[in-house]
């Protein structure tokens, strides 16, 4: 069974693994179908240091609640979460499954903890966002899955 909890300052090494094994399925593709100068501007030092980057600035983040998921006493899982009172909206900033317990509704016990979450905070909606490539579609289906629209939006780059 999937034990959500608090995150605390001792999980950063558990959720930066996650974090490496998790998207090292997701880069190689989406690497594949995007314009080779978008990726670079993104990733100019290679995706794991932008992505461990802004995973340990959203754990240390004011603005973001972390909550992890455990299984067999180990963390399997993680989510960020954010509120956008603006919109009466919760955001799930980030979320993460280690590969091996991918599949064992750990991703579904940890959005539906963030809903709950969201819905004690009177929020109207629940929003996430991820990649249109081929690397991010796992996490389109969980989405929709999970009830989530498609929201269409358009981002356009151009080279100069």
């Amino acid at each position: 069974m999937t034990k959500i909890r608090e995150y605390v300052v001792s999980d950063l090494p558990s959720v930066i693994e996650i974090t490496e094994r998790a998207w090292a399925q997701v880069f190689p593709l989406m690497r594949e179908d995007i314009p080779n100068y978008v990726y670079e501007s993104f990733y100019p030092e290679g995706w794991k240091k932008r992505q461990l980057s802004e995973v340990e600035s959203a754990c240390e983040d004011k603005e973001t609640d972390i909550w992890v998921a455990e299984g067999d006493d180990a963390i399997v899982g993680y989510l960020g979460l954010r509120v956008h009172p603006e919109d009466s909206m919760g955001e799930i900033y980030i979320i993460a499954v280690d590969p091996a317990a991918q599949q064992h509704g750990v991703g579904r016990a940890l959005m539906n903890f963030a809903f709950d979450w969201m819905r004690d905070k009177r929020l109207n909606m629940a929003f996430v966002e991820t990649g249109g490539d081929r690397g991010h579609e796992p996490a389109r289906l969980s989405y929709m899955a999970m009830g989530f629209e498609r929201y269409p939006v358009a981002r356009y780059f151009k080279e100069l």
